[in-house]
C-alpha cells in the first residue's frame, strides 16, 4: 500500500474543521437548480487556489470541473459531488440555517461538495505520488430534471475519463456505517400525468353525465394491476398516484379530472412495461366508462446501476475507512439520482455513506424542512472516495 493511502485518513481528519466551514457556508447560503451562481464561483475560486492542472466553469451550464494529474502515469478517474438545493424553508435552529428564505440544502448536496473540496486539497497536495489523473466533477442540478448531470456529460466533463466513483450521505444510515453494493441501486424515475375528459352535470342526476371523478377512481385502482399482473414477481416496479384533483362543488358531477403520479422501476423493460401498460389502461378505462383520457408520460432520470469491478473497490475501501461491520450492501431503493448518466458513460460506483444521528439533530429524512446531517460522515465519505480513486490508479497503474 502506498504511503498517501495509509496515510489518506489522517490527512483528511486535518481538512475537518476547513470542510464543515465549507458546508455550513454552503448550508447558509443555497441555491436552487439551474441558478447557481455563487455556489459554482467559490468552488472554481478554491479550486484555482489549489493549483489544479485544470479548472473549467460553465460545464454543461453550471457544473465545475477540476483536473488533477499525477505525477505518475495512468488512468484517469472521476469523483462527483453535487450542490444545488431545494425550495424548502429551513426550520432548524442552528447557527447555519439558510439565510435565503424557501431554499435550502435539504439533502445533503452541501456536504457533498464540501467533501469533495476537502478530498480535492489534500490529494492536491499529494500529487506527485498519483499514478493517473483524477477529475473532480462539481455538478449543478441534480433535483430537477433534465438534470445536470446529463448536460455535463453532453459538455465532455467524463471526456477521457475511466471510471466514476461518487457518494449520497445517508441520514437513513447511521453514521459510522457505509452502504454499497453492485447492479441496481437506484431507480428508473419517471413520472406521468392524466387527464380525464367526462361530460359534467346536476349531482343528483347522474345518468345525465360521464362521472370523470368515477372514472379517475377507476383507473386509480386498475394501475395497481400492473404491479400484480404485468410485471413478473421476481421484478420491482412502482406505480403512484400522487394527486388528483376533480370538482370544485358538492352537487355537480365534475366534467374533468386531473391525476399525477410518478412509476419506478429498475430494469429498461420493466420501464418500458410501465409505461406502455400506463396508456392502455388510462386510455381503455375511459372509454369503457363513456369518457377520455390523455397520458403525458415524462422519463426521468435511469437507474443507477453500479458495475461490479468498482462496486467492490468501494467496499474494500469502505472496510479501510469504517472496519468491516460497518459495511453493509445496501438494498435497492425507488428513489432516483441522475448520477445513473455518468454510469451509462463510464463504470463506476455510488456509496451510500451514513449520516445520521438523532442526538445531533439529525434524525430527519431527506427534503424535510428540518434535515440535517452529523458532519463527521463528511470525513468518512472523503476517505472513502479518496481511497476508492486511489485504489482504482494502482490497481490500473500501467
Amino acid at each position: 500500500m502506498s504511503s498517501l493511502l495509509s496515510q489518506l485518513k489522517e490527512h483528511i481528519h486535518d481538512m475537518e474543521a476547513q470542510m464543515v466551514e465549507w458546508r455550513r457556508h454552503f448550508h447558509q447560503y443555497p441555491e436552487l437548480s439551474f441558478h447557481e451562481v455563487k455556489t459554482p464561483a467559490m468552488i472554481a475560486d478554491i479550486l484555482r487556489g489549489l493549483e489544479l492542472d485544470e479548472v473549467r466553469t460553465g460545464v454543461g451550464g453550471r457544473g465545475v470541473v477540476g483536473v488533477l494529474r499525477g505525477g505518475q502515469p495512468g488512468k484517469t478517474v472521476a469523483i462527483r459531488a453535487d450542490f444545488d438545493a431545494l425550495p424548502i424553508q429551513d426550520l432548524k435552529d442552528v447557527p447555519y440555517k439558510s439565510k435565503i428564505p424557501g431554499v435550502m440544502h435539504a439533502c445533503g448536496h452541501d456536504a457533498h461538495t464540501a467533501t469533495l473540496l476537502g478530498l480535492a486539497s489534500v490529494l492536491a497536495g499529494h500529487r506527485a505520488e498519483i499514478p493517473g489523473t483524477i477529475v473532480f466533477v462539481f455538478q449543478h442540478a441534480e433535483e430537477e430534471l433534465p438534470g445536470g448531470a446529463k448536460q455535463m456529460v453532453e459538455d465532455g466533463a467524463l471526456d477521457g475519463v475511466d471510471a466514476i466513483f461518487g457518494a449520497h450521505l445517508w441520514s437513513s444510515a447511521p453514521v459510522g456505517e457505509v452502504w454499497i453494493g453492485s447492479g441496481p441501486v437506484m431507480a428508473n424515475a419517471d413520472d406521468f400525468t392524466i387527464n380525464i375528459q367526462g361530460k359534467g352535470g346536476h349531482g343528483a342526476i347522474p345518468q345525465q353525465t360521464v362521472d370523470s371523478i368515477v372514472i379517475g377512481s377507476q383507473i386509480v385502482m386498475n394501475l395497481q394491476t400492473i404491479a400484480s399482473r404485468n410485471v413478473s414477481p421476481l421484478d420491482s416496479v412502482v406505480v403512484t398516484v400522487g394527486t388528483f384533483t376533480a370538482g370544485d362543488n358538492f352537487n355537480v358531477i365534475a366534467d374533468t379530472c386531473r391525476m399525477t403520479g410518478t412509476a419506478r422501476s429498475f430494469s429498461a423493460e420493466v420501464r418500458d412495461r410501465a409505461e406502455a401498460r400506463i396508456q392502455e389502461i388510462v386510455e381503455g378505462t375511459a372509454r369503457m366508462m363513456g369518457g377520455s383520457a390523455t397520458v403525458e408520460y415524462t422519463r426521468g432520470y435511469p437507474a443507477v446501476i453500479n458495475t461490479e469491478a468498482e462496486a467492490e473497490i468501494v467496499r474494500q475501501s469502505a472496510v479501510e475507512a469504517v472496519g468491516e461491520a460497518a459495511v453493509k450492501t445496501v438494498e435497492p431503493t425507488m428513489g432516483g439520482e441522475d448520477f445513473s448518466y455518468y454510469l451509462q458513460k463510464v463504470p463506476g460506483a455510488f456509496v451510500f455513506i451514513g449520516a445520521g444521528n438523532p442526538e445531533k439533530g439529525a434524525a430527519y429524512p431527506h427534503h424535510h424542512p428540518r434535515f440535517d446531517i452529523d458532519e463527521r460522515s463528511m470525513v468518512i465519505s472523503a476517505e472513502v472516495l479518496g481511497k476508492s480513486a486511489l485504489h482504482y490508479l494502482f490497481t490500473n497503474q500501467a
